[in-house]
């Protein structure tokens, strides 16, 4: 998110996150001069997204536009995982899996983050528009509470019910609700959420 007037039209939806990418090489890039609207619902959690980047940097920014998680997109530690803990910041690792992920590489960050993302592995940093196949998540030991990322849709969303009983704790949607990159369509964000609700 990044539209001012489009943050808010999401946000009146009342989803229980609501991320924000602070790497310039994404197409969904905040930008230099981004500033969170002054009327943001504080229910909200605010998730600052970055990829690679220094501690120092992300904390800044974290003050600043006063987020409550870090979502971080790269080749992360465990060890950069426990210094932002450290700052009271929330933390999100994410990690890209295809067929040939192995789960037990979530392990040594079971100490040091709130929250796993699993997304679909691409190229990129994640955006690839596409689902991984969710029986993969049957490997995963459950430990730790994981959104669910990758490709999801009002289209794609209906097998959902299917990772009912795993640590799911949230489902994270972006190009499968475009208009543009940045820019969320209305309607499909809030049949996504009634589609959850139905599910679980």
């Amino acid at each position: 998110m990044r539209d001012q007037v489009n943050i808010l039209q999401v946000a009146n939806l009342k989803p229980d996150f609501m991320g924000f990418i602070f790497y310039p090489k994404s197409n969904r890039f905040v930008g230099e001069d981004f500033m969170m609207p002054g009327n943001f619902p504080v229910q909200i959690k605010r998730v600052g997204v970055f990829v690679n980047e220094s501690t120092p940097l992300i904390l800044q920014q974290a003050q600043k536009n006063r987020l409550d998680y870090v979502q971080l997109h790269g080749d992360e530690s465990p060890g950069d995982c426990a210094q932002l803990k450290k700052s009271e910041i929330g933390v999100i690792k994410v990690f890209s899996v295809d067929q040939s992920f192995d789960f037990t590489e979530t392990k040594l960050y079971q100490a040091h983050v709130d929250f796993f993302l699993f997304d679909t592995k691409s190229e990129n940093y994640g955006g690839s528009g596409k689902s991984f196949d969710w029986k993969l998540l049957n490997q995963y030991d459950q430990q730790v509470p994981f959104f669910l990322s990758g490709g999801i849709s009002p289209e794609t969303i209906h097998d959902i019910g299917s990772l009912k009983g795993m640590n799911l704790s949230a489902v994270d949607v972006n190009s499968g609700t475009e208009v543009a990159p940045g820019l969320k369509d209305i309607a499909k964000v809030k049949s996504i959420k009634e589609i959850l609700n139905s599910k679980f």
